[in-house]
């Protein structure tokens, strides 16, 4: 039997309206935006704040009680920040009192693949892919959730790093770090790709066809040489070295996919 493509359901929270043809509900392609996304934007309400609170952070999608489940399953996400930061007491208070379910967030993620030059500069857009996910972020009070956690986040920034640094993490380290899981309610994604486009009247236009450049420039995040630390003893391991090729090379591959006309 052939596997299913999860979708998240189209509810009022999440539903794509403006040029709709361009969201998708699928938890594979949402969860891989999500996941190849080295900064995330989480957003909150605070009661001390007049306006809603964003804040940039690490985080990784995974399943705890799952731990082989793949991008198309469904996951939560695990969150990396200081143990007595604002967003961390805000979860934990409302984990404790009234609302067990947790605090309510907004997760956004974002990858720009290229500028999409018209004619117009009314017809310019991007090549993009976006994601947002609706949930609840407790925090992660049991020890092996949360070293699987940390492991989880580590090795979304090089993959396999966990194991290749000091283990195990200090008693300090640990009470230092905060983990919230937001359990994910809904979420959605959005994406373009292709050429430029332009209106009949501006394509029946020559002399601004002949004048006017049109297309795609390609945007990838590379990542350069490794820099080793003023008290670095070791060579260059290959999973570093090999992470960053695939890096590169996946990310122009991205680009130069998103740019081919549709």
């Amino acid at each position: 039997m052939g596997r299913y493509d999860l979708e998240y359901p189209k509810e009022a929270t999440n539903t794509v309206k403006r040029l709709n043809e361009r969201g998708t509900y699928s938890l594979e392609t949402i969860h891989r935006i999500i996941n190849s996304s080295q900064i995330l934007h989480i957003s909150f309400t605070s009661p001390s704040q007049p306006f809603p609170v964003i804040l940039p952070m690490i985080g990784q999608m995974g399943s705890f009680d799952r731990p082989s489940a793949d991008t198309g399953d469904p996951l939560d996400l695990y969150l990396h920040g200081y143990v007595s930061s604002r967003i961390m007491n805000l979860s934990r208070a409302q984990s404790d009192g009234e609302d067990p379910q947790g605090m309510p967030v907004c997760v956004a993620a974002s990858h720009v693949d290229g500028l999409v030059l018209a004619i117009s500069s009314f017809s310019h857009s991007y090549n993009y892919r976006s994601a947002v996910l609706f949930g609840h972020a407790t925090l992660v009070t049991d020890e092996e959730e949360k070293m699987y956690a940390m492991e989880l986040i580590t090795d979304s920034v090089v993959p396999d790093r966990w194991r290749h640094t000091r283990l195990p993490p200090t008693k300090a380290e640990l009470q230092s770090t905060g983990i919230l899981k937001v359990r994910i309610a809904s979420g959605s994604a959005k994406i373009h790709v292709g050429q430029a486009h332009d209106d009949k009247h501006d394509m029946e236009n020559e002399a601004m066809r002949d004048s006017v450049w049109t297309g795609v420039l390609p945007i990838h995040q590379t990542m350069g040489e490794p820099l080793a630390s003023p008290y670095n003893r070791v060579d260059v391991p290959g999973y570093i070295s090999q992470f960053a090729q695939d890096f590169n090379g996946d990310n122009q591959q991205q680009a130069l996919d998103a740019a081919k006309d549709q």
